[in-house]
């Protein structure tokens, strides 16, 4: 469910919202910190969140800070998590609500930030409370909707969400505000949205087939997943390292 198989082609096919949301975090991030064109430092500047200038009526800061990351590799680890976990969720719950959902949690946390936030000047950016809005919506379906998701996929989901949380409250320079008020904001929406969802095997299958007919070897959903001697996915085992690598970063920069 987490592990992507498919090629450039197909995932730009099967997942255009996540596709272009991506594009757009590391486009703007081209524009600001490296071409560098004369509007840039005008656009960052007009786009940040600022509490103070929310309260003065410059209400698209409580969106456009989604767009907007503090350097690459600030811009990079939010992409990295959407390719991660946007793609199923967007197949479960189609384009229109998928981006709906990212938006509308997105602008939870933004709120929240500008509710709780004691200081008035306060500035962030980033889209990290809409990735949790999307964790929210996971964590959900584990606890009320698990035959869309199963229950492998359920206590993957699970460990990545302590993970989750266990970074936003060691790490330094963390919006912690947004990204719990994205995550309740996600858990809230998760079941109007899901009402209609198919469980994501459902998809897979679907498209397996639909590739398959047209004469194809496009999309395989089991293409990394051969097994070893062991009898291990590689799937799983690229899974869990990545799993390890948060954790190590969470710790690196804890102790940094």
């Amino acid at each position: 469910m987490f592990v992507r198989t498919e090629s450039f082609k197909e995932f730009l096919k099967f997942y255009p919202i996540v596709s272009g949301l991506v594009a757009i975090n590391l486009l703007l991030w081209l524009i600001i910190y490296v071409f560098q064109f004369s509007f840039a430092l005008d656009l960052l500047r007009a786009g940040v969140g600022n509490n103070y200038l929310v309260s003065q009526g410059e209400y698209w800061r409580l969106v456009t800070p989604i767009f907007l990351h503090g350097g690459f590799a600030h811009a990079l680890f939010n992409s990295f998590s959407l390719v991660l976990f946007g793609p199923a969720l967007e197949q479960m719950l189609g384009r229109v609500k998928f981006v709906s959902v990212y938006l509308l949690a997105g602008i939870a946390g933004n709120i929240g930030t500008y509710i709780v936030a004691p200081n008035a000047f306060y500035q962030h950016l980033g889209a990290s409370g809409a990735i949790f809005g999307i964790f929210g919506i996971y964590v959900f379906m584990v606890l009320f909707r698990k035959h869309l998701i199963g229950s492998a996929n359920s206590q993957i989901i699970m460990v990545i969400f302590i993970l989750g949380l266990f970074m936003t409250f060691t790490r330094p320079n963390i919006n912690v505000i947004a990204h719990v008020f994205g995550l309740i904001g996600g858990f809230a929406l998760a079941p109007p949205f899901l009402k209609k969802a198919k469980p994501f095997s459902i998809w897979v299958n679907r498209a397996k087939h639909d590739s398959n007919s047209h004469g194809s070897t496009g999309f395989n959903p089991n293409r990394w997943k051969r097994r070893s001697a062991g009898g291990r996915g590689y799937g799983k085992n690229i899974l869990w390292g990545v799993i390890i690598f948060l954790v190590l970063l969470a710790l690196a920069n804890n102790i940094l």
